[in-house]
């Protein structure tokens, strides 16, 4: 059976917002649940939700003994992340990421390394897509949308925004050689990409979480020589 520990962020950990109860929580049936009852891996989850690269790279250089084969390592939707209240307080100034891009990028290598150091084997992931219609009503709420609006030039900005941190996961694991498991193209292949997305356009639903299952299945199949 392949083992794989899972660092990354609300995305890996399964987490939608729930509208019932009116707050994020873990699904019944997100994607982790769904492998572990298709009985051929294993995962240990060490996902938190908010997390950025920074953070995860220190969860793991603090983690003890880690049975696992590989190591799958998920970020960027938080380190793209924007002060949304900020900016809408003061659109005509520059506002910075989270993570900005060149650290992103460099702690994502530092990882790559810091999993190879222990002798185990890193999995890139790239973060799905955002729908930015969604994102930017659920970022907007009770705050300037107009001022946002500025800011970015057009809704779909986000969107572009975010894919620059998915372009450098890949870059990265083209540079170091490192599997890459591309989470955004399954999304982005889909058939109606928006039906995978909760309500806010962020974090996918428990049908997007059966498609993260079954990329996941199909990637994992094809790689399990390489990976084992």
């Amino acid at each position: 059976m392949l083992k794989i520990a899972l660092w990354g962020d609300s995305i890996g950990r399964g987490v939608a917002f729930d509208i019932p109860r009116g707050r994020y929580a873990v699904m019944p049936n997100h994607f982790g649940r769904i492998l572990s009852q298709e009985g051929s891996l294993s995962i240990d989850n060490h996902s938190r939700f908010g997390a950025t690269i920074t953070e995860g790279l220190e969860d793991f250089l603090a983690a003890g003994d880690i049975q696992a084969t590989v190591i799958a390592i998920e970020y960027g939707g938080n380190d793209c992340n924007m002060p949304w209240a900020d900016i809408a307080n003061n659109p005509d100034i520059m506002h910075p990421a989270k993570v900005e891009l060149p650290l992103f990028e460099e702690k994502l290598a530092a990882f790559v390394q810091a999993v190879r150091d222990r002798g185990l084997r890193p999995l890139l992931v790239t973060p799905p897509p955002l729908d930015a219609q969604r994102f930017f009503a659920w970022v907007t709420e009770g705050l300037n949308a107009g001022n946002i609006l500025k800011f970015l030039g057009d809704v779909a900005h986000t969107y572009r925004w975010q894919e620059r941190y998915s372009i450098a996961v890949r870059r990265v694991a083209q540079t170091l050689a490192c599997p890459l498991f591309d989470l955004r193209d399954a999304f982005l292949k889909a058939p109606d990409m928006p039906s995978l997305y909760s309500l806010d356009g962020m974090h996918p639903n428990e049908k997007g979480h059966r498609l993260i299952a079954d990329a996941a299945l199909g990637f994992l199949h094809s790689m399990h020589r390489k990976l084992a």
